[in-house]
């Protein structure tokens, strides 16, 4: 979604207040009263749930450009967590100002409204993974998936892009075991399909992995963006 200069211009003004956490750290913890809206800067995040057995789900991988909260106007308190999975860098932004933004310039809301749609697009995808694709579908998908939302920010150059998760998140992302994936991702290395090295992932054969994944990237909706 094209916004103009002086939208643009008003969402920097807006996030000023710019903070850092290292990896493997909570930006925003369960059970907590959302004060502010965090926009990732740089880095990986993602949504987690823990159970009290210590088995943790991951439910959603969030990249450079995406809002952490945007319910925070909503909810009383998170009912999940938000976890850095690199050193992370975000806006710090009130949630008033946040409001009054949002309030006054349609075209931002309208933005966020897609951003809203894209993320529940995602949600719905991996639903789908969980109750029907196999494992090698499972995975092929998620790095098609990475693969686009990577390209659409301008990370991703020729077919490689950074990947910064371990085959224990994976595990957690996709409803597996790490050494499920590692079996799988082993396999798709042997056919040449894709090299996953020292958290870079390299697609050599687009067209089998998105055959393998029977990948669709409508429900990220990037051709949505200039059409507002």
């Amino acid at each position: 979604m094209t916004l103009s200069q002086d939208d643009c211009a008003a969402l920097q003004a807006m996030c000023q207040d710019v903070r850092q956490t290292g990896a493997r750290r909570d930006i925003i913890r369960d059970g907590d009263r959302p004060e502010r809206v965090h926009l990732i800067l740089n880095g990986w995040a993602c949504r987690y749930k823990i159970l009290k057995n210590g088995k943790r789900q991951i439910t959603a991988l969030l990249l450079p450009g995406d809002f952490c909260d945007l319910h925070v106007g909503v909810l009383d308190r998170m009912d999940h967590a938000i976890g850095a999975i690199t050193s992370t860098t975000f806006a710090y932004v009130d949630r008033l100002q946040f409001k009054e933004l949002t309030s006054s310039r349609p075209a931002i809301m309208r933005a966020l409204w897609w951003a809203t749609l894209v993320d529940e697009g995602v949600l719905r995808s991996w639903l789908v993974s969980l109750g029907v694709r196999t494992a090698r579908e499972r995975v092929a998908h998620l790095i098609c998936e990475l693969r686009e939302r990577m390209r659409n920010i301008d990370r991703e150059d020729g077919g490689q892009f950074a990947m910064p998760l371990t085959q224990p998140d994976l595990a957690e992302a996709l409803g597996l075991t790490a050494v499920h994936i590692n079996r799988v991702v082993r396999q798709l290395m042997k056919e040449g399909v894709l090299e996953i090295r020292k958290g870079q992932v390299t697609v050599l054969d687009l067209p089998a992995l998105i055959e393998i994944a029977e990948f669709d990237p409508s429900y990220l909706h990037a051709q949505s963006i200039d059409k507002h």
